[in-house]
């Protein structure tokens, strides 16, 4: 396991673009493999687990397609459920809560994602 507030290089800033495609990438997450994304909304990146809070399975409609058509909302693909990109609150169709949020940091243009708990990196 890695120490608390460890980061790990994800992608360079440039790849991801307001309201494209998300770069996916795996964590542990309570001890479970999961797999997570990130994205970019209104200048700034965040990140969640690809797990729907409707029904915990992933949401991507075409490999690493999350937003709408006008890059406002994250969809779930297989019911509907319309999530805000900067907090992950569900806004709308089934869902229980929002999205679970993965600790990113984006410096000298490069994003991170932070591994503390419940938040750990693969063991391999």
């Amino acid at each position: 396991m890695s120490d608390s507030g460890d980061l790990h290089a994800l992608c360079n800033s440039h790849e991801l673009l307001d309201g494209g495609l998300a770069v996916p990438f795996d964590v542990m997450y309570a001890g479970q493999t999961c797999r997570a994304f990130a994205i970019r909304f209104r200048g700034l990146v965040h990140a969640y687990l690809n797990r729907c809070s409707h029904v915990a399975m992933e949401m991507d409609w075409q490999p690493d397609r999350f937003f709408d058509d006008s890059g406002q909302w994250l969809l779930c693909s297989t019911h509907g459920a319309a999530y805000e990109p900067s907090t992950g609150a569900c806004k709308g169709g089934p869902c229980r809560g929002g999205l679970v949020s993965v600790p990113l940091q984006e410096r000298e243009g490069v994003v991170y994602w932070q591994a503390q708990y419940p938040f750990a990196p693969l063991a391999f």
